[in-house]
Order: C-alpha cells, then structure tokens, then sequence
C-alpha cells in the first residue's frame, strides 16, 4: 500500500474539489467521502510487455496497470464496459482534467433523458469524480466516480472507472501523451 501516496492523493483532491468552486471545508468533506473506498492500488510483477510508463488495461481482470519498470507494475481495480461497451486498442492520453464538469455523450443520453446536459465539476452526481485523464479517438476517459461501488465491475459506457484517491494518484504520475493499452 502507499500509505504516503494516500496522503497526498487527498491533499491533491480537495484542491481540485475546492478549484472546481466547492468552498474548502466542503471539499474536505467530500474528499473524505469520496475516499471512504479501501485503498486498492499495489505494486505487482507482471508478464506482459509494454515500456515503463505505459497504462495497460485488462478487461477481463478489471484492472488497470501503469507500468513502472521491466516486469513490474502500479496494479489498479476499474470498472469497464458493460455488455456490448467493452472495448479493446491503442490509445494515449490527450487530455489530463481535474474536477471536470460532465457532458453525456448522445449515447448516455439517448438511455438516460433526463440527465443535465451538463454536470458541474465536484457536483455530488457527476460520474467522472475526481480527475478525468481523456483518451484519444473517442468519448472514453479513464476518471474517478461518484459510485465507488461499481469499481471492479462491467458498468461502464466504455469508461474506465477507478476510486477518486486512485484516480489523483495516476493523474499525478502520468502525462498527456501517456500510451494506453486495452486487452480483453
């Protein structure tokens, strides 16, 4: 575990909560709630080969992988795809966004109208929680949620979702530019 990572995951959230014009006390707040998650990121060995600093994602494992070294690897729970969402390519990141506001795709819309057209970065309702690192080529993002519940699920539109304190803690460790990797 990191355990000092976990420290300034939080600090670094609710300066992204209070940035997104939450007042300092309620980010605090927030950023205890939306940290109440077990801490699920570990430093694992791995088989697979990919360059140090690239995010491989393993749908069918539910995890996330930030590669830091031959053979070894920042393991993560997601949530992925749900059935018919699932995905699998290259990308990288080409946006890196803090407390971003939410606008659902047509798709998210089409299946629930009476969604906001847009949800306020911070807002307790906006899915994409606590950072968004967007990827190329499409509507997907690998982001924090407002559901921690669902990490380690298939409920996404196509989305990676990990814990808020996750997600603070890849932002920070990540550029744009960063490849993605995405296997069934």
């Amino acid at each position: 575990m990191f355990s000092r990572g976990a420290q300034l995951s939080a600090a670094v959230l609710a300066s992204a909560l209070s940035f997104a014009g939450m007042s300092e006390a309620n980010a605090q707040t927030r950023t205890r709630e939306m940290n109440s998650a077990p801490q699920t990121r570990e430093m694992v060995r791995v088989n697979f080969n990919a360059e140090p600093g690239t995010i491989v994602i393993r749908n069918s494992e539910r995890r996330l992988y930030l590669i830091t070294e031959n053979g070894v690897a920042i393991r993560y729970r997601v949530a992925v795809g749900k059935a018919g969402k699932l995905w699998e390519g290259a990308t990288y990141v080409n946006g890196k966004h803090a407390a971003p506001a939410w606008s659902p795709p047509a798709i998210v819309k089409r299946d629930n109208p009476n969604l906001p057209d847009v949800i306020p970065g911070g807002a307790p309702n906006n899915p994409m929680g606590a950072a968004a690192l967007t990827l190329a080529g499409g509507e997907y993002a690998i982001h924090g949620t407002n559901n921690p519940r669902s990490v380690g699920t298939s409920a996404s539109y196509g989305c990676f979702r990990m814990f808020n304190h996750d997600v603070v803690d890849l932002y920070s460790r990540i550029g744009v530019g960063t490849r993605v990797i995405v296997t069934r």
